[in-house]
């Protein structure tokens, strides 16, 4: 962990003790102890252990990051109960707003200090049990949903056959580092929206705290990877719309190509496109596989990636579709049924006397077929550039300039992933690859005139990073929404890795991929 993040945590943490201390001090008179004692970090923390008679190492968990800004509010509300406050707004006040419930206790209320054993004697109501136990659950899942892992469910095809939809994952935070939450102020357990269907947001934008990620471990090539959809902070807020229509492939759509004539069809026109700004960690989760990393230079050619010039041999169970040729004889069929337990029809079909298509054939599967020979040449089903008419189809891919880069899903780059301290020299050429990195995920006001760029006011030759961005694609090549549409995903939006299926549905369990660990 940097210091500087040392020194954040720990200057919550002190706020935290110091704050509530004008109304801390008065009622530690009440309770026979100098006023200024209240006014010593932790040491008064100390001894509201002591007036409480409960156990003095929670305020060496103080110290623990994050935990400690918990364990805290757990001291307060046992404070309050030895001057006889025990209901819940009470219990509310003490940990959530210390530092105006204590100076309302002390000069409004007047309260009497009844000590430790008179706290013993108080019975709570059953109900209150349960509430009691609820909300620590709720703390206690909460810390672990951030910092060690969580629960994400597979929403679409776009990994099959790698990852199916209903799979149900842990994904640990501890893989690249706990990221503190930018958005603190949210409901428990949701995402972005409030549950059962709702529209409405999930969280407080109020507070908003930097980019954070401790102990950092940089993603790896071909991990499985969650993450916060890049192109979804600002999204249409109606159900077929959030990141299935991400917004700027929206703004060229309506605008035929011109991204600003269609935001501004869409601000004209609030109740048909009612619009919703995301912040970093509140767009949607994707998962998908990190194909290239920070540094690379990538390239797709007739379908296979390209890493720094080496050919990349694809994930087990990733699916594309082939065109299969024998020797003139009949396929054969039959095999492909009975040794392969394909369906005709459904994975694959006769095109021709001699040829064959095959629908969302995994890697694996593809090399047991070539190892039996049953067909002298199979190659990748694809879209090529040359038979597009990019006048009539433009902007299907990233960066949706189609004068510069006639780029397809199948044919793409070569394009540099950006770097962390890496000096990029602008120019028309790479200006639309790395504008909105340079612009959005690194907050920069970036302007070109002509051949001249300005950041931040100033004219600039050269640009240097500030994170690390990854190129993340579906395992499902023609399948995924991926980097090839919307481009790099920033480091700062890195959720997790995917690690383990604990379950998965299909009409009923699919038992054979409990527990297992994602590859």
């Amino acid at each position: 962990m940097p210091f500087n993040h040392f020194l954040t945590v720990y200057l919550i943490s002190i706020l935290l003790v110091l704050l509530p201390a004008p109304g801390l001090a008065r009622l530690f008179v009440k309770a026979g102890l100098p006023a200024w004692k209240a006014y010593i970090p932790f040491y008064n923390t100390w001894l509201i252990q002591q007036l409480n008679n409960r156990p003095k190492h929670w305020v060496f968990w103080q110290f623990i990051p994050i935990i400690g800004w918990f364990v805290t509010p757990g001291i307060y509300i046992e404070f309050a109960k030895v001057f006889g406050r025990f209901s819940v707004g009470d219990h509310m006040g003490a940990s959530l707003l210390a530092p105006f419930y204590f100076p309302w206790l002390a000069y409004k209320k007047q309260p009497v200090f009844i000590g430790a054993e008179k706290v013993k004697k108080h019975v709570k109501k059953s109900w209150r049990e349960w509430y009691d136990a609820a909300i620590f659950a709720i703390v206690a899942a909460t810390l672990i949903r951030t910092f060690v892992f969580e629960a994400y469910t597979i929403p679409s095809g776009s990994m099959e056959k790698s990852l199916l939809v209903n799979d149900f994952l842990f994904v640990s935070k501890f893989s690249y580092g706990p990221r503190i939450p930018n958005t603190p102020l949210s409901f428990p357990f949701v995402h972005n929206y409030m549950p059962f269907g709702s529209s409405k947001k999930s969280y407080l934008s109020a507070v908003q705290i930097p980019y954070i990620r401790w102990f950092r471990s940089p993603v790896e090539r071909l991990d499985a990877v969650v993450f916060n959809f890049p192109a979804g902070d600002t999204v249409i807020n109606k159900p077929d719309y959030q990141s299935f229509r991400e917004f700027q492939g929206l703004c060229r759509e309506l605008g035929n190509g011109d991204v600003a004539a269609g935001r501004q069809f869409i601000l004209q026109n609030p109740e048909e496109y009612p619009l919703a700004v995301h912040p970093v960690d509140k767009t949607d989760n994707y998962i998908k596989r990190c194909v290239a990393i920070a540094g690379d230079t990538l390239e797709i050619k007739s379908g296979d990636v390209y890493i720094n010039g080496s050919k990349q041999k694809p994930p087990p169970f990733s699916v594309m579709d082939y065109v299969a040729t024998t020797d003139g004889s009949a396929p054969r069929t039959d095999i492909l049924e009975t040794d392969f337990g394909m369906e005709q029809g459904e994975d694959f079909y006769q095109s021709g006397p001699n040829q064959v298509i095959f629908q969302n054939l995994p890697a694996q599967t593809l090399d047991k077929i070539i190892a039996d020979k049953l067909f002298i040449q199979i190659q990748p089903r694809v879209i090529h550039p040359d038979f597009i008419d990019f006048k009539q189809l433009p902007n299907l891919t990233f960066p949706y300039d189609t004068l510069q880069y006639r780029w397809t899903v199948d044919y793409f780059g070569p394009i540099w992933i950006p770097q962390k301290g890496a000096t990029l020299t602008l120019n028309a050429k790479n200006y639309p690859l790395y504008e909105r990195a340079i612009r959005v995920y690194e907050k920069n006001n970036l302007e070109r005139q002509g051949d001249r760029f300005l950041l931040n006011g100033k004219e600039v030759t050269t640009y240097t990073f500030k994170m690390d961005y990854y190129w993340m694609m579906g395992d499902n090549r023609h399948g995924s929404q991926d980097s090839r549409f919307w481009g790099f995903v920033p480091e700062d939006r890195i959720v997790g890795k995917a690690s383990l299926i604990w379950f998965s549905w299909e009409n009923g369990p699919r038992w054979k991929r409990l527990f297992r660990f994602v590859k």
